[in-house]
C-alpha cells in the first residue's frame, strides 16, 4: 500500500490545534489593548490637518491681496507720474482699482501718493482677510518711478 500525499488543508498540529491558532489568539490579545487608539489618533490628526489646510488657504489669500495692492500701486503711479498728473490723481486711480478688486481679500487699505519734481511714488498698505483665527497678515506694496516731463532737445531747438 502506498502512502497518499499529505493533505495540507486538513493538517493539524501536534496537540490537535490548527497551526497558527495559538499565534492568532495571542495577536488578538495584544491588539485588544489598542482598542480606541485609532480614535485618539484621529482626534489629534484631524485638527492638525485642518489647520494646515487653513494655513495654505490663508497664504493664498495673502498672496492674492499682495498682488492686488501691487496692481493698484502701479496704476496709481501711472496716473501720478503722467506729465500733468498729481498725487491726488494717483490716489484716486489706485482707490478706483482697489474698489473694483479688493472687496474680499484686502481690508483696511491706506493709500499714500507723493509727487515731486523728479519722481512719484504710491504706497498701499492693508490687511489680508483672515481665515485662520487670530492671524492678521499685513500687506504692503510700493511703486516708484520718474515723473514724465517734456525736455526740449537743445541741439534742434524743439
Amino acid at each position: 500500500m502506498t502512502a497518499s500525499p499529505p493533505d495540507h488543508h486538513h493538517r493539524r498540529g501536534l496537540r490537535g490545534h490548527w497551526p497558527g491558532a495559538n499565534r492568532s489568539g495571542r495577536l488578538r490579545r495584544v491588539l485588544r489593548g489598542d482598542l480606541g487608539a485609532v480614535s485618539a489618533e484621529l482626534v489629534i490628526a484631524t485638527p492638525l490637518l485642518l489647520l494646515i489646510l487653513l494655513a495654505i488657504v490663508q497664504f493664498a489669500l495673502w498672496s492674492h491681496a499682495t498682488h492686488i495692492a501691487q496692481a493698484a500701486a502701479a496704476q496709481g503711479l501711472a496716473a501720478a507720474r503722467a506729465q500733468n498728473g498729481t498725487a491726488a490723481a494717483g490716489t484716486a486711480s489706485a482707490q478706483q482699482l482697489l474698489d473694483q478688486l479688493a472687496q474680499g481679500p484686502l481690508t483696511g487699505t491706506n493709500i499714500a501718493a507723493e509727487r515731486g519734481a523728479v519722481s512719484a511714488s504710491v504706497r498701499i498698505s492693508g490687511i489680508a482677510t483672515s481665515v485662520v483665527p487670530f492671524l492678521s497678515l499685513p500687506v504692503r506694496a510700493e511703486a516708484v518711478g520718474p515723473v514724465e516731463r517734456f525736455v526740449p532737445d537743445v541741439a534742434t531747438g524743439r
